[in-house]
């Protein structure tokens, strides 16, 4: 699964419209315009992908007419915390900075379901029922797990499984799919 996958998926589950994502990266402190954001969501076509028949399988990753970096899908969940939550302010009343901590590649899914999770005000609780929901059964220590910062000593990497299935069960709780 690549960054364009988690931006589409989770534009379908929060049933987000072009003009919504364009205000979500503004607010995530990037400008992209609305054709870019459509860029970044359609898929290329068959005969511009130049992909063998024989190669591809239900695993293999779609191939978007722009590719959506790390700092993009960061930016864009920062954004959505600011959409669905508000501007945090410090204690002196002042906007608080951005923090983007995606250092790898590896660490999409983890920052991925941290963002999510503030952005929606979700518990543990929902996250282990929204999980649930489409038969991933997840303890509360494994899933604390998942969420810890990756220099903790019990952080586990979370995998494209639970990030595709977190998304999946998103959409049946907002869109009742």
């Amino acid at each position: 699964m690549n960054n364009n996958d988690r931006l589409l998926r989770l534009r379908y589950a929060l049933e987000l419209k072009d003009s919504e994502m364009v205000e979500i990266f503004k607010l995530g402190e990037m400008e992209i315009p609305i054709q870019e954001v459509r860029q970044l969501l359609s898929k290329q076509d068959e005969k511009e992908s130049q992909v063998d028949e024989d190669e591809e399988d239900e695993f293999s990753e779609n191939l978007y007419k722009e590719d959506c970096t790390d700092h993009m899908l960061e930016s864009f969940l920062n954004g959505l915390i600011v959409y669905k939550r508000g501007r945090q302010k410090s204690k002196t009343g002042e906007p608080v900075k951005m923090t983007f901590s995606l250092k790898h590649n590896k660490d999409v899914n983890n920052i991925l379901l941290k963002k999510v999770k503030v952005a929606l005000s979700l518990t543990n609780e929902d996250m282990l029922d929204i999980l649930d929901d489409v038969g991933v059964n997840l303890s509360k220590g494994e899933l604390s797990a998942v969420l810890r910062k990756e220099d903790h000593r019990n952080y586990q990497e979370c995998g494209d499984r639970y990030a595709r299935n977190f998304l999946k069960g998103l959409a049946l709780k907002y869109r009742g799919a």
